[in-house]
C-alpha cells in the first residue's frame, strides 16, 4: 500500500513539475504529461511509476473528453453545420484517411493498420490552434475561425473510429470484416436510440430534480453518473466508453444545464486526460528512434503536407481567396491529442503491433512541434505560397463576427428579466445564467437564451469564454455573487466591463472598490426615479433633470443621504 502512495506521490510532483514548466513556456499541457509518462516509464532511466489500473483509470479521460465535446455538438448545432463546415470537416477527415491509408498500404502495410494509420494522421490538435491564434490575437480571423471550427469538428468526425478500430482487431476475411463492421454499426445505432430516448425523457428532468437543491456536490454526481452511465451502457453493447461519453453529451447539451455541466465536469476531465497521456508517454520507448526514426520524419511530414494540401484545396474550392486557404491549411496541418489516443486504442485491440505504434506516436509528437512553429508563421508562409495582395482584416472583429456572447447578464430574476427585454428589443445578443431552476425554465419560456449556472464559478466563466464578452451585468441578490465574479473576471479579463446590481450604498462601494464600472444602489436609484417622475409631472425640463440626477450620482449620493451617507440604506 504504501510502495503505491510511494509512486502516486511521484507521479504527483513530476506531473506538477513538468506541467508549470510547460506553462511558463507556453507549451500544450499535453505535451508535458507525454514528457511526464515519457520520465516515469519502463524505458528511460529513473524511477519507474507502475501502479495497478492505471490504464484503466486513465482511460475515462477519452471518456469525459468526448462528453465535453459532446456538449459542444447537440443535434441542434451539428444541423447548423450542416453546410461549410460541415463538409469541409468530413471532408478533410476522409480524404487525410484514405491519401494516408492508401500510401501506407502500398508500402506494405495491413489494410487495417494502414486505416488506422490514416485515421491518426487525420487528426489535428485544436489546443494547440486555439492557444497560438489566441495569443496571436488571430482567433476572430476569417482563418482563424474556420481553422478552429474544422479542427473541433473532426473530434466529432473521429467518435465513428471509436467504432471501428476495436472491430478491426477481431476480424481477418473480409466478409468477416464486413459483418462484424456492420453488427457494430448497428449497435452504435441502438446505444443513440437508447441514449437519445433515455435522455429526451430522462437527463432534463434529473437535472431539474438536482439543481433545485442548490448544491454544487450533488450536480458535479449528478453529471459524473450521467456519462459513467452511459460510457457503461455502450461498453456492454461491445462498443467503447468514450462512444457513451459523446452520446451523454450530446443530449446534455440540448439542455439548459449545459455550461453548468461543463464546468463541473472539467477539473475531472484534465486531470484523467493528463494521466491518458502519461499513459500514452509511458508505451514511448526512445531506444527504437535509431531504428525508426526515417519512419518517424517520413510520417510527420505525411501529416503536415497532406493536411495543408487537403485543407487548403477544400478551402480554396469553397469559395475563399487562396490566402485564407494556405493559412487554414497551416493551421490544421498539426497532429493531434485524438491521434494519440486512437493509436492507444489500436494498440489494445491489436490493430498495429508495438513497432508502428511507436512510429504512429513519435510522428504526431513530431508534426505537434513542427506544426506550432508553421501555426506561428502562418502568414508569412500562406504569403509567400500565394504572393497576392491580402485584404485586410480589422484588428476589432464586429458583432457578427464574435460569438453569440455579447452580453452575459447574471441572474434571471426581476432585474435580469427586464434587462433581457431591453437588449432583445434593442437586437444585442445574450446569454443569462441563472441558479434557480424555476426562473431557467421562466426565462426558456420567454424565449430567451437562460441557462442553469452559477456566475461565480471560476470553471463556468471559463468554460463560457467570458472574456470574449463586451459587457457582463451581474444583477443577482447578495453581494457575494458578485464579488467572487468580479474577483475572477478583474485576474483573467480586466478588459470586460462590468455593472453590477446593488441594493444599498454600501453594497455599490464595494462592487465599485472589486472593479465594477458601475453599481448603482437599488433603493436610493429607485427614490430617484421617483423623484424625477414628479419633476417631469411639474414641467421641469428633461435635460435638467437629468443633470441633476447624475450631479447626484457622482457625488456619492451626499446630497439625498445627508448626515447619513455611508450608512446601509
Amino acid at each position: 500500500m504504501m510502495d503505491n502512495l510511494a509512486q502516486v506521490l511521484v507521479l504527483l510532483a513530476v506531473a506538477i513539475t513538468v506541467v508549470v514548466f510547460f506553462h511558463r513556456l507556453y507549451i500544450p499541457t499535453s505535451l508535458g504529461y507525454l514528457l511526464v509518462g515519457l520520465i516515469l516509464g519502463p524505458h528511460t532511466l529513473g524511477p519507474t511509476v507502475s501502479i495497478p489500473g492505471f490504464d484503466s483509470f486513465a482511460e475515462f479521460g477519452v471518456v469525459f473528453l468526448l462528453f465535453t465535446i459532446g456538449l459542444n455538438f447537440s443535434l441542434p448545432q451539428l444541423r447548423a453545420l450542416r453546410h461549410q463546415v460541415f463538409g469541409l470537416g468530413t471532408g478533410q477527415v476522409v480524404f487525410t484517411t484514405l491519401f494516408v491509408g492508401v500510401a501506407a498500404w502500398l508500402v506494405g502495410l495491413p489494410a487495417a493498420a494502414a486505416f488506422v494509420l490514416g485515421a491518426v494522421f487525420a487528426q489535428s490538435s485544436t489546443t494547440i490552434i486555439a492557444s497560438i491564434l489566441g495569443e496571436r490575437g488571430e482567433e476572430n480571423t476569417q482563418h482563424g475561425r474556420l481553422g478552429l471550427a474544422m479542427s473541433v469538428f473532426q473530434d466529432v468526425t473521429a467518435v465513428p473510429f471509436l467504432v471501428i478500430i476495436p472491430v478491426l482487431g477481431t476480424a481477418v476475411a473480409v466478409d468477416v470484416l464486413a459483418g462484424a463492421l456492420g453488427w457494430s454499426l448497428a449497435k452504435a445505432l441502438l446505444a443513440f436510440a437508447l441514449v437519445f430516448i433515455v435522455g429526451r425523457w430522462l437527463f432534463r428532468p434529473l437535472f431539474q430534480l438536482v439543481s433545485g437543491r442548490r448544491s454544487l456536490e450533488m450536480f458535479t454526481l449528478a453529471v459524473l453518473l450521467v456519462a459513467l452511465l452511459a460510457a457503461w451502457a455502450t461498453s456492454s453493447l461491445g462498443l467503447s466508453l468514450a462512444f457513451g461519453g459523446f452520446l451523454a453529451g450530446m443530449m446534455l447539451g440540448e439542455t439548459e444545464f449545459r455550461h453548468q455541466v461543463e464546468s463541473s465536469v472539467r477539473p475531472f476531465r484534465d486531470v484523467l486526460l493528463g494521466l491518458f497521456f502519461i499513459g500514452i508517454g509511458m508505451r514511448f520507448d526512445p531506444s527504437v528512434i535509431p531504428d525508426i526514426w526515417i519512419w518517424t520524419i517520413l510520417g510527420a511530414s505525411f501529416i503536415l503536407i497532406s493536411k495543408v494540401l487537403i485543407v487548403a484545396a477544400m478551402v480554396r474550392k469553397s469559395g475563399v481567396d487562396a490566402q485564407v486557404s494556405w493559412r487554414t491549411g497551416l493551421l490544421l496541418s498539426v497532429g493531434g491529442e485524438f491521434g494519440l489516443a486512437l493509436v492507444a486504442i489500436a494498440l489494445d485491440s491489436n490493430v498495429i503491433d508495438m513497432r508502428l505504434g511507436q512510429i504512429a506516436i513519435t510522428s504526431v509528437l513530431l508534426s505537434m512541434i513542427v506544426g506550432a512553429v508553421l501555426i506561428r508563421f502562418n502568414a508569412a508562409i500562406a504569403s509567400w505560397l500565394a504572393p497576392v495582395p491580402r485584404i485586410a482584416i480589422p484588428s476589432q472583429p464586429t458583432l457578427s463576427e464574435t460569438t453569440e456572447q455579447q452580453v452575459v447578464i447574471a441572474g434571471y430574476g426581476r432585474v435580469g428579466h427586464t434587462i433581457a427585454v431591453l437588449l432583445d428589443s434593442s437586437g444585442v445578443p445574450f446569454v443569462v445564467f441563472e441558479t434557480d431552476p424555476k426562473q431557467v425554465a421562466k426565462g426558456r419560456q420567454d424565449g430567451y437564451p437562460v441557462y442553469f449556472g452559477d456566475i461565480s464559478d471560476p470553471e463556468l466563466l471559463s468554460a463560457i469564454h467570458v472574456e470574449r464578452a463586451s459587457l457582463v451585468i451581474i444583477t443577482a441578490d447578495g453581494a457575494t455573487v458578485a464579488l467572487r465574479a468580479l474577483s475572477y473576471l478583474q485576474r483573467h479579463c480586466p478588459q470586460v466591463p462590468v455593472v453590477a446590481r446593488a441594493r444599498d450604498l454600501a453594497t455599490s462601494a464595494q462592487l465599485l472598490q472589486a472593479g465594477a464600472v458601475h453599481a448603482y444602489p437599488e433603493t436610493i436609484e429607485a427614490s430617484l426615479r421617483l423623484g424625477a417622475a414628479s419633476l417631469q409631472i411639474l414641467q421641469v425640463p428633461t435635460d435638467d433633470i437629468d443633470q441633476m440626477l447624475q450631479g447626484v450620482r457622482d457625488r456619492g449620493y451626499t446630497p439625498v443621504l445627508g448626515a447619513d451617507a455611508g450608512k446601509k440604506v
